[in-house]
């Protein structure tokens, strides 16, 4: 198989998360140009992938204005970059791999599902745990009729104490008017796989949550606006920031505050940057806490619960049916089916691809890149696992969580999906 080229837009985390895989797999994938506005973080990631200086770019658009450089392009600006940079990239000639969520916004959705559907270009949207071994496992144990008609799915996505105030309370996916509703930026995955495991359309929706935790009314008596400001609470406070980046993990979420990640450079970044504010003196106003119910046809029921408030953060997940129960832990990935009559349970240890230690997500991210490769080997033959076609949906759904949350009422999703 030929060796695919790509560009990649955005080398923040999830860039180079996914670029890995050329690293990994050279034969298979290379990276031939990025844009990406941090000047420090652009450099490094050119060195290290070895991108000419005549495709290193600041931004996106000049590199999307050339002729084709590649045949993919990553997308993986931050949420509310999406769009344009996805739509340019597919009238350009790309195949695109575009990070979650597609867009934050109902109608800008739609227009990439469309433009997909239009150039015949691959579109894969990251939703990255239906590639899991985890997830494909329950899913292969539900269409097997392990046990029987699906009647419920209870999922819960365990957000972690640190990672809430890391990404959703200092960093990046802080404030919706700058991204994105917490729903739908981090547990877009968690309405999708839910979708993907129950087979069949979704068709009505509520959801309850709020802020009620990171707001400067729960801050301690005396605290400063910054950790390093003298904060009388540094011991007693979780959410102190060297307790989080001043220790001897240098990798993720510590390199997301600089890429000067020696000592100093981190004491810097914490006095200068986002990381190193208070968690209730933040800009932020995404829930730390959110439960969603779902139905769908035929009468299945789901329901979903994403919280701020756990010392770990993996994901649990009940799946329901009339013939027996599946228990299983994604942060163990172990799984557990009892049939209804039967003494002793079956018990499945997944093992995620060796290649995943590289990566997250038990393996998907892996797995995700694996398969768009593939895909855009074969040049678009057959529809991808995560296609916009495929992914739009489960976005719908978040928005239609959404609008219950603010609105108070139960969404029918029929207003959605009979969208022209």
């Amino acid at each position: 198989m030929k060796q695919v080229t790509a560009i990649l837009l955005g080398a923040g985390a999830r860039g180079q998360i996914y670029a890995n895989y050329a690293m990994e797999h050279p034969e298979e994938l290379k990276i031939v140009a990025v844009a990406e506005p941090k000047t420090s973080r652009r450099i490094q990631f050119c060195e290290k992938y070895g991108i000419l200086p005549k495709n290193q770019y600041e931004s996106w658009e000049p590199l999307l204005a050339q002729h084709r450089l590649a045949d993919a392009a990553l997308v993986c600006t931050l949420d509310d970059l999406h769009t344009a940079p996805t739509l340019a990239a597919l009238d350009k000639g790309y195949h695109v791999l575009l990070e979650k969520p597609m867009s934050n916004t109902e109608d800008e959705c739609r227009a990439i599902e469309a433009a997909a559907r239009n150039t015949g270009r691959v579109l894969s949207v990251c939703h990255v745990l239906r590639y899991t071994p985890f997830y494909q496992k329950l899913k292969e144990l539900i269409t097997a009729g392990a046990v029987g008609e699906l009647a419920a799915i209870d999922q819960i996505e365990n957000v972690g104490y640190w990672h809430q105030a890391h990404s959703f309370v200092r960093g990046n996916w802080r404030n919706s008017a700058e991204t994105s509703p917490m729903i739908l930026q981090k547990s877009c995955h968690d309405l999708d796989i839910i979708l993907w495991l129950m087979g069949r359309d979704c068709e009505r929706i509520a959801s309850f949550g709020s802020l009620r935790h990171f707001t400067p009314e729960n801050a301690p008596k005396g605290a400063p606006a910054r950790c390093l400001d003298g904060c009388p609470h540094s011991e007693s406070c979780p959410y102190y920031a060297p307790k989080l980046y001043l220790t001897d993990n240098i990798g993720w979420p510590t390199d997301m505050i600089s890429t000067d990640l020696s000592y100093d450079g981190r004491v810097t970044a914490l006095k200068e940057g986002p990381y190193g504010r208070c968690v209730y003196y933040c800009d932020n106003n995404v829930v730390d806490r959110q439960m969603v119910g779902m139905e769908f046809e035929g009468g299945a029921v789901a329901s979903f619960t994403m919280t701020a408030f756990t010392t770990d953060s993996a994901r649990q997940i009940k799946i329901m049916g009339s013939k027996g129960q599946i228990t299983a832990d994604m942060g163990t990935n172990t799984i557990v089916l009892h049939r209804f009559g039967e003494d002793e349970p079956e018990t499945f240890r997944i093992i995620p691809p060796k290649a995943s230690n590289n990566y997250g997500h038990g393996g998907g991210d892996y797995c995700l890149m694996r398969d768009f490769v593939r895909l855009v080997q074969g040049q678009g033959q057959g529809d991808g696992l995560s296609s916009a076609r495929a992914s739009l949906q489960s976005h719908l759904m978040c928005f239609a969580a959404e609008r219950s949350r603010l609105s108070h009422t139960v969404t029918e999703m029929s207003e959605f999906l009979s969208h022209p």
